[in-house]
């Protein structure tokens, strides 16, 4: 007994000993990466990010301003939302793998890596408070670095003003930088990309200083941009464009491209864009839409679209059932939602939009109407953007599709298109155009509306929001259990939190 009372300390001493040499080798999972190259984090968060714009267009975006509407499971289109927590989990999430970025570069402003990631954590955070006002931002993503597990939501009015001053900086270091960028599924890498990149952040500057217009004086810094091409360069055709082409092969394919018929064939194209684009025999709604299968097997194909906002059992019935009401266009579908006789879609004609020429021309023909700059003339930009969205889709669209683009001779010159009438009619006519170039392009049709309330929404007779549109998303409920005082705090300021609460750049 003495003999194991002297040797058992020594032994267990022995024992905690082994256990400790070597501890940290052993126990670090060569599997694991604890640095990564920026343009790996690069590749994955736009590829997360843009394909989160692809689920948001088609869950939200394209529901809420009358695009798509639905005949089965139509709690979005009555406006009941609950909660929308898919921009809020993919930008924070995204976001650690900026900060990885700017961690990995440092304060090196002549690196495009950091240009290029203030770009993307400047359009992210700006698609966050749009949808939901404030939020996190000067404070997000410092648990790690600052120990900050609760960060302050910051107004609408600051996150702006922030946005704005990283997109001029991004601009400013891709000025000078001569960094060959790599994993840029945007744009393609090399050093081509950095005037694409420097197109993007400008371009975006102007998107947001238009969408804060109506609470700020935005005039100077506008024009300061559309004046100096040479130091603020922007897009200048659809070659520019910040889409994001997906492959034929899986698991990098047209995000929908995997989804159950059911599941696609719940979205059906609205009455709203089909009465609008066929008022103005506007080719681009075989694009949106195909001819129902029951005006097919008459013999006298059709587009039909459905209202929005019908209760469950009248959405299903509406015109004859599902057999009479439009499906989504082809270019869009999934792999087993072709009609009868056609081969499955192309599994990557479709793309994931960020921002287009076509876009750009209409916030600069609305920005010239109403005098905030001075380059230019708005009916140029406006006939810019209309020629330069047919131009597109001319190039999305799989040619054995069969679909004929061609404008037609009088479409620019009939009533409903000509750049003619009063200052308002003018303005309506640039955001009617610019609704269809927004087509699936995450939540912009969204954002535009409720800065321009054109072209009208009206919501549908069986709608459970009392006759509103929404104007925003409620913010996440676990903030109430893991963010509790900030976001008490936001919410005191900004309005009670419910979808219809205006934020500050719609107040």
């Amino acid at each position: 007994m003495k003999f194991l009372k002297i040797t058992l300390p020594f032994l267990i001493m022995g024992m905690l000993a082994g256990c400790t040499k070597d501890f940290e080798e052993i126990n670090t999972n060569g599997n694991v990466p604890i640095d990564v190259n920026p343009d790996l984090l690069l590749s994955g968060v736009i590829r997360s990010a843009m394909n989160q714009q692809v689920f948001e267009a088609w869950g939200i975006g394209n529901i809420v301003v009358q695009y798509h509407a639905k005949i089965q499971f139509v709690n979005e289109d009555r406006y009941l939302w609950n909660e929308q927590n898919g921009i809020w989990n993919n930008v924070y999430g995204n976001y650690r793998n900026l900060q990885n970025i700017f961690n990995k570069v440092g304060g090196d402003n002549t690196n495009a890596y950091n240009a290029v990631a203030l770009i993307l954590k400047s359009w992210m955070f700006a698609q966050a408070t749009e949808a939901y006002g404030d939020i996190p931002y000067s404070e997000a993503g410092k648990a790690k670095s600052d120990g900050i597990y609760t960060p302050k939501y910051d107004t609408q009015e600051s996150i702006y003003n922030g946005i704005l001053a990283d997109l001029k900086t991004a601009n400013e270091i891709l000025a000078v930088s001569t960094t060959s960028i790599a994993g840029d599924i945007l744009y393609g890498g090399g050093p081509s990309a950095i005037m694409k990149w420097r197109k993007l952040a400008n371009s975006l500057r102007l998107r947001y200083l238009l969408r804060i217009s109506a609470k700020k004086d935005v005039k100077a810094e506008m024009q300061a941009i559309v004046g100096d091409p040479a130091n603020n360069p922007i897009f200048t055709g659809n070659a520019d464009n910040a889409a994001m082409k997906y492959l034929a092969l899986a698991p990098n394919q047209w995000p929908l491209y995997d989804s159950r018929v059911g599941s696609i064939d719940e979205f059906r194209v609205s009455k709203t864009l089909d009465d609008r684009l066929t008022s103005l025999n506007d080719p681009r709604l075989n694009v949106f839409g195909r001819p129902s299968l029951a005006s097919v097997a008459a013999g006298t194909p059709a587009i039909e679209g459905i209202p929005n906002g019908l209760g469950d059992v009248d959405a299903l019935n509406y015109n004859g059932g599902p057999q009479g009401v439009s499906r989504v266009g082809y270019t869009f579908a999934c792999l087993v939602c072709n009609d009868p006789g056609q081969a499955p879609p192309v599994p990557d004609a479709p793309q994931a939009l960020l921002m287009t020429y076509a876009e750009l021309q209409f916030l600069l023909a609305e920005a010239r109407e109403k005098e905030l700059i001075t380059t230019g003339t708005a009916e140029t930009y406006y006939l810019n953007g209309i020629n330069a969205n047919f131009e597109y889709w001319r190039g999305v669209v799989p040619a054995q599709y069969n679909i004929n683009l061609t404008m037609p001779a009088d479409y620019l010159t009939q009533s409903g298109v000509a750049y003619t009438g009063t200052p308002q009619e003018k303005l309506a006519k640039i955001a009617l155009q610019k609704w269809v170039a927004l087509y699936f392009n995450g939540l912009e049709g969204w954002f535009e509306w409720r800065r321009t309330r054109l072209p009208e929404v009206i919501p549908g007779p069986a709608n459970l929001n009392d006759n509103k549109v929404p104007v925003r998303y409620i913010y996440p409920q676990a903030e109430q259990s893991l963010n509790a005082t900030n976001r008490n705090e936001a919410v005191a300021r900004q309005g009670e939190d419910t979808q219809n609460t205006a934020t500050w750049v719609n107040k």
